[in-house]
């Protein structure tokens, strides 16, 4: 089966790479693509800039869509934040117009959304019929969706994965953490009442590839574990997994003062849960916590 992937050398797209074969990757840079990432089928695409090449899209089954500018990357400058925007919106847009141009179209667009579309909403559970937040995230995603829904219309069945926090045993989200926990300095944010809808970088790639295979699942899917946790309970789990202690929380203003308006994520609050995944029938590897961190660090470990 041929299997085209966008933003294939970032976090999600190198292990998703990993788990496949005959894989075509789109990038801003093939040559860099073929060095990272081994033998895959390489075609140079910026997707600011318009539809992605046509001998990219031929004789593609699935088409996996990960684009997008880094978030937690440097402050959100008005640039920042337009590059946010444009690279996942615009370009899934110039994606999906290639799959309109194309003479053999693929069967099924998994494109990567965030649960960033909820916004910030406490304690409330949320599933993928919960609505849409209202601030800058929250926005992108919609329009980012609703970019990537418009294949449906050319008679691809499309599902937009909502992922979370990503746990990966190099890299991501786990890697800028363990650095202070490790020093014996690490700490809740803010109150740490917030919820942390997070996932095993296994299990994440585990939903997309279950999502591309199950015709039964159209629309948004959350990529998120099971069960959630409050950003209190993760720091004890991390500071328990790394054997440290856990003494300093991070003032919100003190967050804010460092990173600006990206504060805003690590302090919002999202209580995520995977409905669809589990109700099509996907069984988690690593549905909780503890014995993800436990994973990783062993992963970690053994690739040292």
């Amino acid at each position: 089966m041929r299997i085209l992937i966008t933003g294939a050398t970032g976090l999600v797209g190198k292990h998703l790479v990993g788990r496949l074969e005959d894989v075509v990757v789109l990038s801003r840079n093939a040559d860099e693509a073929r060095r990272r990432l081994g033998k895959v089928e390489a075609h140079a695409w910026n997707p600011e800039a318009g539809p992605a090449p046509a001998e990219a899209i031929r004789g593609v089954e699935v088409v996996f869509n990960l684009l997008g500018e880094p978030v937690f990357e440097g402050r959100w400058t008005e640039e920042k934040k337009r590059r946010i925007r444009d690279s996942r919106v615009v370009g899934t847009r110039n994606l999906v117009s290639a799959i309109a141009a194309s003479e053999s179209r693929p069967k099924v667009l998994v494109s990567a959304s965030a649960v960033g579309y909820y916004g910030h909403r406490g304690d409330e559970e949320l599933d993928e019929r919960s609505s849409a937040g209202h601030d800058f995230l929250a926005e992108v995603c919609v329009e980012w969706e609703r970019e990537a829904m418009a294949a449906e219309k050319l008679g691809v069945r499309v599902v937009c994965v909502r992922i979370g926090i990503v746990l990966a045993p190099n890299g991501g989200a786990l890697a800028t953490m363990l650095t202070p926990f490790r020093m014996g300095v690490g700490g809740r944010l803010g109150s740490g009442r917030q919820w942390m809808p997070w996932v095993h970088i296994k299990d994440l790639v585990g939903v997309m590839l279950h999502a591309s295979s199950h015709d039964a699942i159209r629309g948004p899917t959350n990529g998120v574990a099971p069960h959630p946790v409050t950003n209190l309970d993760f720091t004890r789990a991390l500071a328990n997994a790394v054997h440290r202690p856990a003494l300093l929380p991070v003032p919100r203003i003190a967050l804010r003062l460092a990173l600006g308006e990206v504060s805003d994520i690590l302090l919002g609050s999202q209580r995520v849960f995977p409905k669809v995944a589990e109700q099509s029938g996907y069984v988690f590897e690593h549905p909780d916590l503890a014995g993800a961190l436990e994973d990783l660090m062993t992963s970690q470990s053994s690739s040292a």
